[in-house]
Order: structure tokens, then sequence, then C-alpha cells
């Protein structure tokens, strides 16, 4: 094996289709941000544009760049203890509870991906990340 290779077999993806982390640090947030188009359903990982996605760790952040687009920051640790702004995400036929991202991330996504979308977050990982 190589090094671009162990590089790449070590990546997580904290946003499904998105570029992978290398760093050990993302693996707890492996597939938990989820992209839902206007009728809700997930977004699959190779939507276009989605690729284009830069995403990093830095600061308790989730850090989005894409060309053209102004840094979208997402705080990776916040805790949904409001029964009210959960919803039911279903991915591969399983429901997840999820927290919408915000106004901001979906105007931002809407802009990349060219179609009206949603970032949500799972509030518990999905048992093999993506």
């Amino acid at each position: 094996m190589n090094a671009k290779h162990d590089a790449a077999a070590a990546a997580y993806f904290p946003l499904v289709g998105a570029q992978g982390v290398a760093a050990e640090a993302a693996a707890p947030y492996d597939g938990r941000w989820r992209l839902l188009n206007d009728a809700g359903q997930v977004l699959t990982g190779d939507t276009p544009g989605l690729a284009r996605v830069e995403v990093t760790l830095r600061f308790g952040y989730l850090v989005l760049r894409a060309p053209g687009m102004l840094r979208l920051d997402i705080p990776l640790d916040v805790l949904e203890d409001d029964p009210s702004v959960l919803e039911t995400v279903t991915i591969a036929g399983v429901p997840h509870k999820a927290a919408d991202e915000g106004a901001w991330a979906h105007a931002w996504f809407s802009e990349v991906l060219g179609q009206p979308v949603r970032l949500v977050k799972l509030c518990e990982p999905v048992p093999g990340g993506v």
C-alpha cells in the first residue's frame, strides 16, 4: 500500500457525498450530516455538485467550502434537547431522528446544488457511517 491509498482508506465523510476528511477526529461524525430534497427525501451521495464541497473540522465546527461560495461553519456538537425541532428521516429503510441546520445552510446548499435542499444532522450515528 502507498501513502495515498492509506489516506483514502482512512477518510471519513461527515457530510455524505461531499469530500472526505482523513483526520481521525472526524470519525465520530462520519455520516452524521445529510441533505434532504424539498420532498424530505435523503439525497444520495452521487448528487451532482456535492463532490465539489470541501469538508474540514476546525475549532469545533464542520467547515464547508464550495467554489464561488463563502465558507459555511456548522457547530459539531450541539445537543438537541427540544423534541419540537427534531424530525424523522429514513435512510435505507431505517428511521432516524435529525435536526435541521437552519435557513443559512438551506440557502447555501440550495445555491451550491442548484435545487432546494436542507441540511440535517442525525442525532445518533448511523452504524457503518455512510
